[in-house]
């Protein structure tokens, strides 16, 4: 491990599969993974449990629940959102948005990675979420709201690798790390389309 001594990993909350145990809960066994994206995360928390084991790593998996906000990856579905209310452009809404998510702002996120980052704890699985779910279809009309403009949507079947639900149990990261997330959704999406609309539309 070279002079590495606490090594902090993004895992994602899609490990968990379609659990039916709502809040996700660490202790979930995780062995259903419904797509290849999720296996290869689990995989990778096995693998830090070994380096933990064999040479005194120390080694926390955080689990990662729908991060959205500014400077995000224009594939996620907030930026896509963001560019069928502003553009027009047509974007799927699987089950009729009747999914709920476990919105996660980023900058929460980001404080629970420093926070891992100065604790070393051995070995560890940690959610980072807000514990606070919301309806996808009510997370859209939101940026909906803010744009001034309905989406462009096309309603498609649920995707085969998506669950109905995600919230996370942070109790555990409130406990080792100190974690306490500070932005709401509705706080969050308004950062999200302002930064939209500065840096992105304004270069349109």
């Amino acid at each position: 491990t070279g002079n590495v001594q606490n090594f902090v990993m993004a895992s994602t909350s899609s490990v968990y599969g379609n659990t039916t145990q709502i809040p996700f809960v660490e202790t979930d066994t995780c062995d259903r993974p419904l797509q290849p994206y999720a296996a290869a995360k689990r995989a990778s928390e096995m693998l830090g449990y070994a380096y933990h084991h064999l040479y005194g790593l120390n080694f926390t998996a955080l689990r990662f629940f729908t991060v959205y906000g500014p400077n995000g990856r224009p594939d996620m579905m907030a930026y896509l959102v963001a560019e069928s209310v502003a553009k027009g452009v047509q974007i799927p809404l699987y089950d009729g948005g009747q999914m709920y998510r476990d919105w996660t702002f980023v900058e929460d996120i980001t404080d629970g990675v420093m926070a891992a980052a100065d604790r070393p704890l051995g070995y560890e699985i940690i959610n980072i979420g807000r514990g606070e779910p919301t309806l996808l279809k009510d997370f859209v009309q939101k940026i909906e709201t803010l744009g001034g403009r309905k989406a462009n949507v096309v309603n498609k079947p649920r995707l085969a690798a998506d669950f109905v639900k995600n919230q996370a149990d942070i109790s555990k990261a409130q406990r080792l790390l100190g974690y306490n997330p500070q932005v709401s959704v509705d706080e969050g999406v308004r950062r999200f389309w302002e930064w939209y609309e500065k840096t992105i539309l304004s270069e349109s």
